[in-house]
């Protein structure tokens, strides 16, 4: 929002096009008005001058809106002072009148209308000779109380628009921070999906790749079985990859659609124009401040359906088939029974699961590993377990600490807790608990508010 004492390039060239049209009128009006005039004192190179320097004051007037106002208001007193008769001298000094008490200061102008009404009373016209009797001088009241009133309605209306504006700007601002939030936040899932699809698939290919290389000589068969799990993972992580930036691209895609057009910002002629130009205010619509454009939404598309399953924690075998496939031996215990856990808290177990065994695979090799799920009527309680590792540890170029902060994240983004460290006896310990009441009753929620009450009738 541009300060109201900066003008543009625009405003510049309104305010030249304003002080000619105001010179114009003032020296043939004055001109007119002087020779239609008795007893009055003829139009000479001083009243002229007179006559042009309120309307040239008037290029200055937001810049500078008190000194070109105290200019308009002397060259009028002095113009009536020298008795070269009344005219349209006060064009100049009520514009800039106007422009001063609306993007000036008050204080600094309103003063300034009871000194005009004196010296129109008062000293110049017993100066000239020709003192003005009471109706005269309520008539000059009544003129400066219908110029302060229309001043400060001007204002006042103003200030309301800056507001609305302001108003407008911060929601626009607010919108902003939202999107980039909820950006932010889709990019931190995309990034933490990423990790579960990739990590555990390439940890695999790594062990499997350094076993190939270790029995290609001696055992090629083995080698042989170690390249064969390293084809089947990287054709399943293709696979998952290739489902996941689809599900992006069709995000991306509805969310480009739902984009809102930018509002018309072709600015209105006529009447509104004028308003604008001569007060510096802006009207109804102006700049899309009160009637925007209309926003168009477009319904988003859903994504296309994967095309490999979803990760589950009710067929343990086939989550630890890739696991085992990559030489780890993976014990399971299933406690209490198992029940049908809500689908966000299904496919996080999972992935805790398929992390803790790929950090298995990849800082303890020749480790065994146990999972232990507890099913519980709050919760479901997960363990896995590994011995020590029984052959060192390849040298790693990736960071040990992303995937457990990442199934943390995931365990406190839905209410649960999770907890990493070594066992007390040798080994490594994973233990989260993730409640399903909670879970189920969000669950149940959201269906039930995406679903229309049928007990409720429908308005048309």
């Amino acid at each position: 929002m541009r300060a109201p004492g900066i003008p543009n390039r625009g405003s510049v060239l309104w305010d030249c096009g304003l002080a000619f049209a105001v010179a114009v009128v003032q020296v043939l009006g004055g001109r007119a008005a002087n020779l239609g005039q008795d007893d009055v004192q003829s139009l000479d190179l001083f009243g002229y001058i007179l006559l042009l320097a309120g309307p040239i004051a008037l290029v200055f007037r937001r810049r500078q809106p008190l000194a070109v106002l105290l200019i308009a208001l002397a060259a009028a007193g002095i113009y009536l002072a020298l008795d070269y008769g009344y005219g349209p001298i006060f064009i100049s000094l009520v514009i800039s009148f106007l422009t001063a008490a609306i993007i000036g200061s008050r204080w600094w102008t309103y003063p300034l209308v009871p000194a005009g009404y004196l010296l129109m009373v008062w000293p110049v016209p017993h100066l000239i000779g020709r003192p003005t009797d009471a109706w005269q001088q309520f008539g000059i009241m009544a003129w400066l109380g219908v110029l302060v009133a229309v001043a400060e309605g001007i204002r006042q209306r103003r200030a309301v628009l800056e507001a609305r504006a302001q108003r407008v700007e911060a929601a626009r601002r607010d919108e902003e921070a939202q999107l980039e939030r909820r950006a932010s936040e889709e990019r931190l899932a995309i990034a933490r999906e990423l990790h579960d699809v990739l990590a555990h698939s390439l940890s695999l290919i790594n062990v499997q790749s350094s076993v190939a290389l270790e029995l290609f000589d001696r055992k090629p068969q083995q080698a042989a079985t170690a390249l064969a799990a390293i084809k089947t993972a990287s054709k399943e992580a293709l696979a998952e990859v290739h489902v996941l930036l689809q599900t992006i691209r069709a995000g991306s895609v509805s969310g480009a659609a739902a984009e809102e057009p930018e509002p018309d910002r072709t600015e209105s002629h006529g009447r509104t124009t004028l308003y604008r130009n001569l007060f510096g205010v802006r009207r109804d619509g102006d700049d899309g401040v009160r009637n925007g454009a209309q926003r168009v939404v477009t319904e988003p598309q859903p994504a296309p359906a994967p095309r490999t399953p979803t990760p589950s924690i009710d067929d343990l075998d086939g989550l630890l088939q890739r696991t085992r496939a990559a030489g780890v031996h993976v014990d399971t215990r299933v406690i209490g029974s198992p029940t049908k856990l809500p689908s966000v808290l299904d496919v996080a177990a999972a992935r805790i699961i398929q992390e803790s065994l790929t950090n298995v695979a990849t800082h303890a090799p020749g480790a065994g590993a146990t999972v232990t799920v507890r099913y519980t009527a709050e919760s479901v309680d997960l363990t896995i377990d590994n011995t020590r590792p029984t052959a060192p540890q390849a040298k790693s170029t990736t960071g040990g600490r992303n995937g457990i902060i990442g199934m943390r994240e995931r365990a406190h983004a839905l209410g649960g807790q999770l907890t990493a460290g070594p066992r007390p006896s040798g080994g490594f310990r994973v233990a989260a608990r993730l409640p399903v009441r909670v879970m189920a009753a969000t669950e149940s929620n959201g269906r039930n508010a995406s679903l229309p009450d049928e007990s409720t009738p429908r308005e048309p």
